[in-house]
């Protein structure tokens, strides 16, 4: 039987919409079992971050954040644009 192999690379972008904490980071990876668009996969590494893979696809929902166990171990943040709306 033949074996296929996947690979991805992450997708270069100017929006930085997730930003994650090395130091409180534990690596669980609830942010990416729960992001409803799959923007991010586990990392290779055991304790890292997730990859943000698509980060122009993010719809800013924040449920990565809100599934964290770690408060403050990811940070969303909005484009400009965005954010004048909420002011």
């Amino acid at each position: 039987m033949k074996k296929n192999e996947f690979r991805a690379e992450p997708v270069s972008c100017s929006v930085k919409p997730l930003s994650f904490c090395q130091e409180l980071c534990i690596g669980c990876n609830q942010c990416a079992s729960v992001c409803q668009v799959d923007i991010m996969i586990p990392s290779p590494e055991k304790g890292k971050h997730p990859i943000v893979m698509y980060p122009g696809e993010c719809y800013y929902c924040g449920s990565c954040v809100m599934a964290c166990p770690v408060k403050g171990a990811i940070r969303l943040r909005h484009p400009l644009m965005n954010q004048t709306k909420f002011v």
